[in-house]
């Protein structure tokens, strides 16, 4: 992994941004994962001003979501069908036949899942996904004990997701107990993986993550075996990493024909 360590959250934003406009600039049709959530808003941020400064398109770009509520209604403010389509599609000019979100409302969710994992093959794969990380460490809804080789699938949500997850809605009782997630196998077959995280309540799963065992109790963790995983974290959670000043002194070093900004 590339860890960058940058001292504000706007920062972070700006330069993982960065990261994923090389990707679509150099590849107009790239098929770009969205993660919903706080932890990307930065970015979703600094791609739109791009977008409207004209320095950059999705207009053929094409998009997956990491995950989706199961049994919450498509018209839901909170189900990321909705979020996605307000935060993501609108402001960043996709076309929204092009964007694609679990159906958590499927007769058949076992099947519906499986069909997803097929229409990202049939995409030709995930070129960069934008990824957060949850204070256990989960990514997508891959809650601790995710195996390394699961697929898209349903899973039951930890009471600390549904806990941080209850800002969203009027009540915690609101928040669906169940979601439909890639699974980390699908994760790990993206080109490239772009995981942001701020403050310090991440810092002890970050440094999980980044420093820790290869572990299914940190989902995280699994971008230790990813070819190419960029991680752009702010001091705050930074502070549980052992080797920061390394990644300072890496960053600032970095060859020009190696840089993204």
């Amino acid at each position: 992994m590339e860890i960058i360590i940058l001292p504000t959250p706007a920062e972070v934003g700006r330069v993982a941004a960065a990261k994923i406009a090389s990707v679509v600039t150099t590849k107009p049709t790239a098929v770009v994962g969205l993660a919903t959530g706080s932890s990307p808003e930065g970015i979703y941020a600094d791609l739109r001003r791009r977008v409207e400064a004209g320095e950059l398109s999705f207009a053929q770009a094409r998009g997956f979501a990491l995950d989706e509520y199961v049994g919450i209604p498509l018209e839901h403010p909170e189900s990321y069908a909705s979020v996605i389509a307000r935060d993501v599609v609108g402001p960043l000019g996709f076309d929204p036949s092009r964007v694609r979100v679990p159906d958590g409302r499927a007769g058949d969710l076992a099947f519906a899942a499986k069909e997803y994992d097929a229409a990202i093959r049939a995409a030709g794969g995930v070129d960069v996904q934008i990824l957060g990380i949850g204070a256990n460490g989960h990514i997508g809804f891959n809650e601790p004990t995710s195996s390394f080789a699961s697929r898209t699938r349903i899973k039951t949500l930890a009471p600390s997701t549904r806990e941080a997850n209850a800002r969203f809605f009027d009540s915690p009782d609101q928040v669906p107990t169940h979601c439909m997630t890639q699974g980390l196998g699908t994760i790990l077959e993206a080109r490239e993986l772009v995981l942001v995280a701020q403050g310090s309540a991440k810092a002890d799963a970050v440094a999980a993550a980044v420093e820790g065992p290869l572990s299914s109790f940190v989902p995280g963790s699994a971008l230790q075996l990813h070819e190419h995983a960029t991680v752009v974290i702010d001091e705050e959670a930074a502070a549980g990493l052992r080797l920061a000043d390394y990644y300072r002194y890496t960053y600032a070093n970095k060859p020009t024909w190696q840089r993204f900004e």
